[in-house]
């Protein structure tokens, strides 16, 4: 079975606010930070658990499914649940073999027999086994795609945020934007990334080009030494070396390097030639650290590492936080939210500057 997880995270039909996190306290109860309101959810702790950004879906102690979302817990079945995936917007799980996603508080069969899905932040790739043809759900609906797709096809499926991009049966590149099919390229391409309203491709003739919010643009009429794809923006390494980053339908230049860079969500983390940690984050480079650490943590605007003084720092939506100096027994960035424990039974949450 063939599954694309997000690691890269936006909303559409929810609103953007909404942002969540969630522990099991030290009388084994199952406490939700829901923007600012600690909720008490569940009385035993979870088998399983995920946290998205608009619900948090999990198996309770006795195996039975359900979703955290809209400030209430829904029961979706008693131990028929054997995969779920938690996004921006979606709640996909299956039981068995059907198919099944949560949409802002609905509850939708996609397929009673699914064996081949992909998994987005907005957006489902699957195969429907019953009726033998390749689809996909966004906002709502439940679009035909493709009746046949080979192997190689398959392997090279992307599915992320809203998009759902892929070199079809007849070697032609096709992108699916905004519940639209797209017939981006009459030939296959060689390599190919995609994030939120993006996609960046080397086309037949070797030339670097991207796709974003329905405009095409050619960066380089030669292959990047490296590329990488966030939501809006494409960082890449010029066959000559330079750096650069493509964002708000242009690309900038931020000098020479080895290729050091991150790009998850929002944010573009590189080291310059000066070994320092910098964010390329909507348009604007920020200087946080004077090093670059081997172990961050991106998700959406936020990154979050701990420095060489013991401090657990945090960059996020332009601003940066020394969040606490305090041993913590471990930690955690869900989207734009820290949380942090000390000790066995005291448990933080860190979101836009304020501690809860």
């Amino acid at each position: 079975m063939r599954k694309l997880l997000p690691v890269i995270l936006l909303l559409s039909s929810i609103s953007s606010s909404a942002q969540l996190s969630c522990y099991v306290d030290n009388q084994n109860q199952v406490m939700v930070w829901d923007k600012g309101m600690i909720r008490k959810i569940d009385f035993l702790a979870p088998t399983n658990m995920k946290i998205g950004r608009t619900a948090i879906p999990y198996l309770d102690n006795s195996r039975s499914f359900k979703i955290y979302a809209n400030h209430r817990v829904t029961p979706v079945n008693i131990g028929f649940t054997n995969a779920y995936f938690a996004t921006d917007n979606l709640v996909v799980f299956l039981n068995q073999k059907s198919l099944n996603v949560f949409d802002n508080g609905t509850i939708k069969n996609l397929a009673p027999v699914c064996d081949q899905y992909f998994v987005g932040d907005s957006v489902v790739f699957f195969l429907d086994s019953y009726k033998g043809a390749y689809k996909a759900y966004y906002r709502g609906k439940i679009i035909n795609l493709e009746g046949y797709f080979s192997d190689s096809s398959l392997a090279t499926i992307k599915v992320t945020d809203n998009i759902i991009t892929y070199n079809n049966f007849a070697n032609q590149f096709r992108i699916f934007y905004n519940g639209e099919l797209l017939s981006q390229e009459d030939y296959p391409v060689s390599g190919f990334e995609a994030g939120r309203n993006t996609v960046a491709y080397v086309d037949i003739d070797r030339k670097f080009k991207v796709f974003h919010s329905g405009k095409t643009f050619m960066l380089d009429d030669f292959p990047p030494k490296t590329y990488k794809v966030g939501d809006n923006v494409v960082a890449y390494v010029t066959a000559d070396g330079y750096f650069k980053v493509f964002y708000d339908d242009s690309a900038r230049s931020l000098g020479y390097m080895s290729g050091n860079y991150q790009v998850v969500d929002n944010i573009v983390a590189f080291k310059d030639q000066s070994n320092y940690l910098k964010v390329f984050y909507k348009g604007e480079v920020y200087t946080i650290d004077n090093y670059y650490p081997t172990n961050m943590v991106i998700q959406y605007n936020s990154l979050a590492y701990v420095n060489y003084g013991n401090t657990l720092r945090l960059f996020s939506e332009g601003e940066t936080y020394d969040v606490t100096n305090a041993e913590m027994t471990n930690w955690s960035l869900n989207y734009d939210v820290i949380q942090y424990q000390l000790g066995q039974n005291m448990f933080r949450i860190f979101y836009k500057g304020q501690e809860y």
